[in-house]
């Protein structure tokens, strides 16, 4: 593959690229990158979230580059400051080997096992000793720590930033060092500790690596980032059924996102498809079947990514198509009760309210229990009890 291609597809869908440049000179040279991604298993199962950067790992794979996947176990004991507007909670040991185990059974649904890397960091964090962590820490200033935009605003408000923090980014940049990284991937929030990853490496006397961020992928509320503790993930270890029914309740315009970050197609045949749902000769839901489809297939195979398009489908012909249901039109800002309530479907929010405890209620076929629940623009199924079935327009 020439360095033009190469590059054309590793550019693809990025936030940050610090090193462009050396990254070429290095690509021309014909040298094989050491392309590093760091996974703290700070839960058991990952999601489509974890998985945009993994896709770009892939790329560095498929173009004959050795793919470096550090295990995270000893970074997680100190925990990632990341994002986070408080210290997170210190992981227990038996916590932290069980989650590494099932992040490996995970990560090589997408990565080539065989041509991966595995290591873990406590195999030479765990070696340090108090001197060593002495020099470390003596790379870095206090004055520097706190130009990270998460310290500064905890700091601005008075919230507590523990000093085992700031080790966080020396470790990470310690593991860069290790390996003698070319490129380190990442999401946004994390650009930061790549590049102390860039310093340690220049100060030991290495190739500065180059870093690449990729956008943190929206969760299904829309909002928010994908994260299972905001209720708005897609995991990669769900049910075909489940994955392909959340894929299918986001938004069109998440949608496009969505293909950008997670699919196989490519810039061009994405284009292609915006233009002919623009123009009318494709409509929007074959397009998110589609994705549907290729996700879950990812993950369980074509098989049940057909079964669960199927199952999906059999929702619209349960006895009547999608234009004979009773059509019910809001915005954005009406609560999924209040639209059931105000459009006569049923006479209370507590009698939704407690079909919705029962498990008696649907959205594109995935069980909901949030009563308060705002749906984006698009266009829905809703399921209410075993008869009730409604089309929800959100405009």
């Amino acid at each position: 593959m020439s360095v033009a291609n190469q590059m054309e597809i590793f550019k693809r869908g990025l936030v940050d690229f610090i090193g462009e440049d050396e990254l070429v000179k290095k690509l021309k040279s014909g040298k094989k990158l050491n392309v590093k991604l760091g996974l703290d298993p700070t839960s058991p199962d990952l999601h489509l979230g974890h998985t945009v950067i993994l896709q770009k790992l892939k790329q560095f794979q498929d173009a004959g580059h050795q793919v470096i996947l550090i295990v995270g176990d000893f970074t997680a004991k100190v925990g990632d400051p990341s994002g986070r507007n408080e210290t997170r909670p210190v992981l227990t040991d038996k916590e932290i080997k069980q989650n590494a185990k099932t992040y490996a059974d995970q990560v090589f649904k997408i990565l080539d096992k065989k041509k991966t890397k595995l290591v873990f960091n406590s195999s030479w964090l765990g070696k340090l000793d108090a001197v060593d962590m002495i020099r470390l820490a003596s790379q870095y200033t206090v004055a520097r720590m706190l130009e990270r935009d998460d310290f500064k605003k905890r700091f601005a408000a008075n919230k507590a930033i523990s000093i085992h923090e700031f080790l966080y980014p020396l470790l990470q940049g310690r593991d860069s060092v290790e390996i003698n990284a070319d490129v380190e991937l990442g999401g946004t929030d994390q650009l930061f500790n790549l590049l102390v990853g860039r310093e340690l490496q220049g100060d030991a006397g290495q190739d500065r690596q180059s870093v690449l961020t990729m956008p943190l992928l929206i969760g299904t509320d829309g909002e928010k980032k994908m994260s299972k503790s905001y209720g708005n993930a897609i995991g990669i270890s769900e049910s075909p059924k489940e994955q392909f029914g959340k894929i299918m309740s986001s938004s069109d315009e998440m949608m496009w996102t969505y293909y950008e970050l997670l699919s196989d197609k490519t810039l061009v045949e994405i284009k292609k498809m915006k233009a002919e749902v623009s123009d009318g000769s494709l409509h929007p839901k074959k397009v998110k079947e589609n994705l549907g489809k290729e996700i879950v297939a990812r993950f369980h195979g074509e098989n049940d990514a057909d079964k669960a398009c199927e199952e999906f489908n059999a929702v619209f012909s349960a006895g009547m198509n999608p234009e004979e249901m009773q059509v019910l039109q809001a915005n954005p800002k009406t609560p999924l009760y209040k639209i059931i309530v105000d459009n006569n479907v049923l006479k209370s929010g507590g009698e939704f309210r407690r079909l919705l405890t029962q498990g008696a209620v649907k959205l594109d076929d995935v069980k909901i229990a949030d009563a308060n629940m705002l749906l984006h623009p698009g266009t829905y199924v809703l399921k209410v009890g075993k008869k009730i079935f409604l089309k929800v327009e959100i405009s």
